[in-house]
């Protein structure tokens, strides 16, 4: 049967988005594990660092994998789109860009250059906690309010941007976000190897961090209904999507305090509690996604108007299908290696 146009742009859209909520829950997971191995690099006798290190040495590598697969697929599926983001976003992207370098730069040379081990673990942490922060301002941008054309070229408004309530809201949910999701999977990782002390730290600061998360979610709720009421609208036709997210994340906060068959001593299944928290990120953001359509930066570009021919978008997909054939299993067998194997989460330092 032969798709038109309008399906081939919404299949395509729904990749780039994979590729977004992918790296979003991971690198969420990989930002806070630098940030937490920065606060307790101190604190030899939690383990906590030990523990926060071990998910970090193999995963961040494979985090960045991901960020490169979104720019490649908006460029091949939305060049028209792309060139509005690009000319928008030249500024914040380009801090990203340098942040991540410098980022992944000093994580390298952290294991590298003991002498200077502390200094570089610091830099490494503070930006990953201000990466997130930075690069989610992505989205309340393509909300329209901040983007404005001059001689038919669009512009960013930085001052009503960094103005904005509603972006300072993006930029909170961002920051508890990345140390929620952090703290739960590295408790899961601390439960898994046996580090009573860490996996107690671990669970407190989901237990602090998730509440504030979810603050700061209805914050951007109630700050969207003034800034962007045309998408507040459309996310309100999706409310039973919404409660379902609240709901898992009950879910989620409640198996943080069911006993522990495995280990008697240890208050919380966090295994249950990762799978859904990354189930509740899931549906709230198919309910953004979905309300965001068809527009790609309010009102001017849509994924229609920025979508490539149908010719090419065919070889595309099937290559995006092929890829992911090929790397899907690669992919399993990583998180199965460093995520599951108890001989390399137990490892002693």
């Amino acid at each position: 049967m032969q798709l038109d146009g309008t399906t081939d742009a919404l299949l395509a859209i729904s990749i780039v988005w994979g590729f977004i909520f992918i790296y979003a829950v991971m690198a969420s997971m990989d930002f806070g594990a630098g940030f937490w191995s920065m606060i307790y690099m101190n604190k030899k006798q939690l383990k906590a660092t030990n523990i926060a290190n071990r998910y970090l040495s193999p995963t961040w590598e494979v985090t960045n994998v991901f960020i490169v697969g979104i720019v490649v697929a908006l460029f091949s599926f939305f060049p028209g789109g792309t060139f509005v983001l690009g000319t928008v976003l030249l500024i914040p992207g380009s801090i990203i860009l340098l942040l991540l370098a410098i980022r992944s730069g000093f994580l390298v040379f952290s294991h590298a250059a003991k002498d200077y081990e502390r200094a570089l673990t610091y830099v490494s942490g503070i930006s990953g906690f201000i990466i997130p922060a930075v690069l989610i301002l992505v989205l309340p941008v393509t909300h329209g309010n901040f983007v404005y054309q001059v001689d038919g070229s669009h512009q960013l408004d930085f001052v009503n941007l960094f103005l904005s309530p509603h972006a300072y809201s993006f930029m909170g949910f961002a920051i508890f976000s990345t140390l929620f999701l952090s703290s739960l999977l590295l408790a899961d990782f601390s439960n898994v190897a046996g580090e009573k002390d860490a996996y107690q730290v671990y669970r407190r600061n989901a237990l602090i961090t998730g509440p504030l998360a979810l603050l700061m979610s209805f914050s951007i709720m109630m700050t969207m209904r003034t800034e962007a009421s045309w998408l507040y609208t459309k996310m309100m036709d999706g409310l039973p999507w919404l409660i379902l997210s609240f709901l898992l994340f009950l879910v989620a906060f409640a198996a943080l305090f069911l006993p522990n068959r495995h280990n008697s001593d240890r208050l919380g299944k966090p295994r249950l509690a990762v799978i859904a928290i990354t189930l509740q990120y899931f549906t709230a953001s198919y309910v953004y996604g979905r309300a965001h359509l068809p527009y790609m930066v309010y009102p001017d570009v849509t994924i229609q108007s920025g979508f490539t021919a149908p010719e090419t978008f065919r070889a595309l997909f099937i290559s995006y299908i092929v890829g992911f054939i090929i790397l899907f299993p690669g992919f399993y067998y990583f998180w199965k290696l460093f995520m599951k194997d108890k001989r390399y989460i137990k490892q002693h330092e």
